[in-house]
């Protein structure tokens, strides 16, 4: 495959991406059950912010995900409710303003609580998107990175964009030497991490030896950092993603982007489990091919909202293209 020889070592620093696409994205076959075309859950979603999370779990499923759970605070489900009726929302999470009055015991009882619900769910996750819409409450933080934890003790991939990032590079711990994390940083995102983990400002005359060594720095986990040129590196080598998208910067996209890498992510390990008769890509890091292929498919997919759309595009108008988008590059068999 074109796309796998890039990947190996072609001299080529851009991937096929399309050839990617084809090559992970699993053929719709009728002797399949619900389920195996991907379960991912969103953890994310707080009073302020409640599209985020919904845009990634709905983002799953519009690109052919079977499940999509949400697990939220309190007050947030209802409105993530509302949204779809699509999506499975678990109100377990909660805020430091909602337990106010419970000494440190009880706060420690509460958060055993809300892991030993997540953990009812765990292993049926083909991988968790953490942060979208999370918020910084202290107690929620400190209840999500139990959930990481645990996912990781697992062995469930996770990807971490949004308020995840703020977490993680405060606690880089989370996700150091986990080779099924995958960080999706924004150019501040990017920064904040840079300083935190190599101790230095961001170097733009050595993009891509800083991303690589930014990686490598964290124990091999890919980091996919967004920009006009999506960079993805794994530690090993380093890609990109050059496909033109939209020039309408709504809100929301990178929250399109988090929900499509977990779905690709967890249908390229189902190719790597596979795998002894397409050896080419079972060498290759499915947290780099979900990443290709996630960054690939939102670019294209906000180029044909923007056709449309023009100024007005918004991020609904994006979701609703990615079907299109994925089946003219892989289509339905």
């Amino acid at each position: 495959m074109e796309a796998v020889k890039c990947l190996s070592g072609g001299a080529s620093l851009e991937a096929n991406a399309e050839s990617v696409l084809r090559a992970i994205t699993p053929s719709l076959d009728p002797t399949r059950h619900k389920g195996q075309a991907g379960k991912i859950a969103v953890v994310g979603g707080c009073r302020e912010y409640t599209g985020a999370p919904y845009f990634a779990a709905i983002s799953a499923l519009k690109i052919g995900a079977d499940l999509s759970h949400v697990f939220c605070t309190e007050g947030a489900a209802t409105v993530i409710k509302s949204y779809s009726p699509e999506l499975i929302v678990h109100p377990i999470l909660e805020e430091s303003y909602n337990i106010s009055g419970v000494n440190d015991e009880g706060k420690r009882d509460i958060s055993k609580k809300i892991l030993s619900e997540f953990d009812k769910w765990m292993e049926r996750f083909d991988c968790l998107v953490v942060g979208p819409g999370l918020g910084r409450d202290p107690f929620l933080l400190e209840c999500v990175s139990q959930i990481m934890t645990r996912a990781r003790q697992s062995n469930v991939p996770i990807v971490v964009d949004g308020d995840g990032l703020f977490l993680v590079t405060n606690s880089i711990e989370l996700v150091s030497g986990y080779r099924l994390a995958v960080l999706t940083p924004n150019v501040i995102e990017y920064k904040r991490l840079v300083q935190k983990v190599l101790g230095c400002d961001v170097n733009d005359q050595n993009t891509h030896g800083e991303l690589l060594s930014l990686s490598k720095q964290i124990g091999g986990v890919t980091i996919l950092r967004k920009g006009k040129s999506d960079l993805i590196s794994d530690g090993e080598k380093v890609q990109s993603v050059s496909i033109y998208g939209s020039p309408r910067r709504c809100g929301g996209q990178g929250d399109i982007l988090s929900g499509s890498v977990a779905v690709f992510l967890s249908w390229a390990r189902q190719c790597n489990l596979a795998a002894e008769r397409e050896s080419t890509i079972s060498r290759t890091n499915p947290t780099v091919l979900g990443c290709i292929a996630g960054s690939a498919l939102l670019r294209k997919a906000a180029a044909l909202a923007f056709e449309h759309k023009k100024r007005s595009t918004l991020t609904t108008d994006i979701i609703e293209h990615l079907g299109q988008s994925l089946e003219a590059i892989s289509p339905v068999s």
